[in-house]
């Protein structure tokens, strides 16, 4: 079995703002179950995080996690069996950390946001994050922080 660290990695979008609004306490990578169409269209980059975010479906031991929200738009190459831009996506993980996740994730303020969409050698990958909502305070020291660092590498240059 191939480790992951050996697979190339190729970047297809990241959620930037996710990383603006929430602190991300815990990262994971998860397969995404996908139809053909949906590979092609995400091999061409394209992929949009608006109001995505994943949802547990199912009771004790069939709990499974699913991507909602998330928009790959219709192959332009497609046919009638084209995919649905923004229909449900199963992710594909251990039982053993989907019910990590649901016991984390039910404590107040938590939820699970996708923070990367990339392909790991032919596999696409999804890192999803479980975050805790910022408040408007921390999201401006986050701004001032950035800034800084900006203005500390303009002044080395």
């Amino acid at each position: 079995m191939e480790e992951r660290s050996e697979r190339e990695i190729r970047m297809i979008a990241q959620n930037r703002k996710a990383r603006h609004d929430y602190h991300v306490v815990d990262s994971l990578e998860a397969g995404v179950a996908l139809v053909g169409t949906e590979v092609k269209a995400l091999r061409e980059g394209k992929c949009s995080f608006q109001d995505a975010h994943a949802v547990f479906k199912g009771k004790d031991e069939r709990t499974e996690l699913f991507l909602t929200g998330l928009y790959i738009p219709e192959f332009k190459h497609g046919n009638i069996n084209n995919h649905a831009p923004k229909r449900d996506r199963k992710l594909l993980l251990k039982k053993r950390e989907i019910l990590r996740l649901l016991q984390r994730s039910q404590e107040k303020g938590y939820t699970i946001i996708p923070l990367a969409v990339y392909f790991s050698g032919p596999y696409c990958k999804v890192e999803i994050g479980l975050c805790k909502g910022k408040k408007l305070y921390d999201k401006r020291d986050s701004i001032k922080e950035k800034d800084m660092q900006r203005r500390m590498r303009q002044a080395q240059d």
